[in-house]
C-alpha cells in the first residue's frame, strides 16, 4: 500500500487521504452555505423586500446541494485517484451540477414570479393590466422552465460518448426525422402555437369571467396545453387551449370587469311602471354593490298571454357583485309588488261566449 504523508509520526492511507479531502470540501461548502443563509436572513430583518424573503425561500435548498458539489468536484482535482475512478466521480458530479443548476434557473424564475405576483396584485377593483400581465407571466414561465429542463437533459444525454454517437447517426437522416417528428408533433405544436397566441392577443386572462360550455367560471390556470376554468361551483372545467382559439365563448371582463345586469319580471297590464321605478331606484341607493352607473326600468316586450316583460336594468363593478344585485333587486320587486300591487301579479283570463245569447 501507498502512503503519502504522515501525521504524528504514521502513515496516511491513500483512500484515508482522499476521502479527508472529499470531506472537507463538502464542510467548506456546508459552511459556505450556511454563511450565505445567515446573511440573507439577516438583510431580511433589516430591508423587508420581497426578493430577500423569495431568495431565501426557493433557492436555500438548491443552492446548499450546489455549493458542496462544486466544491467536492473542484477538490477531484487534488485526489490522487487512478484515471478511470476520477473520470466516473467527476462525471457523476457534472450530471448532478448540471441538474441542480438547473433547478436554481427554475427557482430564480420562481423569485421573480413572487416579485411580479406581489407588484401585479390581482386583489384589486379594476385589476385588468394585473391580469393582463400575469396570464403572460405564467406562460413564459411554463415555457421557460420546459425550455430548461429539455436543454438540461440535453446537456447531459451529449456528455455521453455513446449518446453524441447516436446523435451524428442521427443528423443523416435528419431530412426524413424531421417530416415524422413534425407530423407526429403536430398538434403538441399546435398547442403551443396556441399557448403563445393566447399570451400575447389574450383573448382571455388569469381570473377572467367566462361563459364557456354553458358554465360561468372564471381561467385559474393557463398552461401549455390546456386552460383550467374554475365554476362557480367549485367543479374544474378543463379544456385544451385550442379551444379558445377555435371556438366562440362568452369573456365578461375581456375589456373592464364592471358589467350591467338585468332582471326581468312578468306582470300584468295594470301594473303601474313608474313606482317601480321608484322603488329600484331606493333599492339601489341603499345598496354597496350598486357601482351608481346604471338604473333603468323599461317594459321591454308584451306578450300574447296577456303580460308585459318589465326590465329592471343596473350596474355592478363585477361579475359577482351584479349576480348578487340582480338576486337582491328580483327579490325585493317581487316583494314590493306582493305587497302593494297583489292585483297585477300575472293572470290566466278564460272568456266565456254564451251560445244562446242571440237566441
Amino acid at each position: 500500500m501507498q502512503y503519502l504523508d504522515h501525521i504524528f509520526g504514521y502513515p496516511i492511507p491513500l483512500f484515508l487521504k482522499n476521502l479527508i479531502i472529499g470531506l472537507a470540501a463538502i464542510l467548506i461548502g456546508i459552511l459556505i452555505k450556511y454563511i450565505i443563509h445567515k446573511s440573507f436572513l439577516l438583510f431580511s430583518r433589516w430591508w423587508n423586500f420581497i426578493i430577500i424573503k423569495s431568495t431565501i425561500k426557493h433557492l436555500q435548498n438548491p443552492v446548499g446541494i450546489f455549493i458542496p458539489l462544486a466544491l467536492l468536484d473542484f477538490s477531484i482535482s487534488l485526489m490522487d485517484i487512478s484515471a478511470t475512478n476520477s473520470y466516473s466521480i467527476s462525471k457523476t458530479l457534472e450530471i448532478a451540477l448540471t441538474a441542480t443548476f438547473a433547478l436554481i434557473l427554475i427557482r430564480v424564475i420562481s423569485v421573480l414570479e413572487d416579485y411580479f405576483y406581489l407588484k401585479y396584485d390581482l386583489n384589486k377593483e379594476d385589476n385588468l393590466k394585473e391580469r393582463k400581465i400575469r396570464t403572460q407571466l405564467q406562460f413564459v414561465k411554463k415555457f421557460i422552465v420546459a425550455l430548461i429542463i429539455v436543454i438540461t437533459a440535453a446537456i447531459i444525454l451529449l456528455s455521453f460518448e455513446s449518446m453524441r454517437r447516436i446523435g451524428a447517426g442521427l443528423l443523416t437522416g435528419v431530412g426524413i426525422g424531421g417530416i415524422i417528428i413534425g407530423f407526429a408533433a403536430q398538434k403538441s405544436l399546435g398547442n403551443l402555437l396556441a399557448g403563445f397566441q393566447i399570451a400575447f392577443t389574450q383573448p382571455i386572462r388569469i381570473d377572467d369571467v367566462l361563459i364557456v360550455e354553458g358554465e360561468w367560471g372564471r381561467v385559474e390556470e393557463i398552461t401549455l396545453t390546456y386552460v383550467v376554468i374554475s365554476i362557480w361551483d367549485q367543479r374544474r372545467l378543463i379544456l385544451p387551449i385550442t379551444y379558445f382559439i377555435e371556438k366562440p365563448f362568452q369573456n365578461w371582463t375581456r375589456v373592464s370587469a364592471e358589467l350591467l345586469g338585468t332582471v326581468f319580471l312578468y306582470m300584468d297590464y295594470t301594473i303601474p311602471i313608474e313606482p317601480l321605478r321608484q322603488e329600484l331606484t331606493r333599492l339601489l341607493t341603499n345598496n354597496p354593490l350598486w357601482d351608481k352607473r346604471v338604473n333603468v326600468v323599461q317594459v321591454t316586450d308584451t306578450n300574447r298571454d296577456g303580460s308585459i316583460e318589465i326590465r329592471f336594468l343596473m350596474s355592478a363593478s363585477n361579475s359577482s357583485r351584479a349576480f348578487d344585485l340582480r338576486c337582491i333587486v328580483r327579490e325585493a320587486m317581487i316583494t314590493f309588488i306582493q305587497t302593494n300591487y297583489p292585483e297585477s301579479l300575472p293572470k290566466a283570463r278564460l272568456e266565456f261566449k254564451d251560445k244562446f245569447a242571440n237566441l
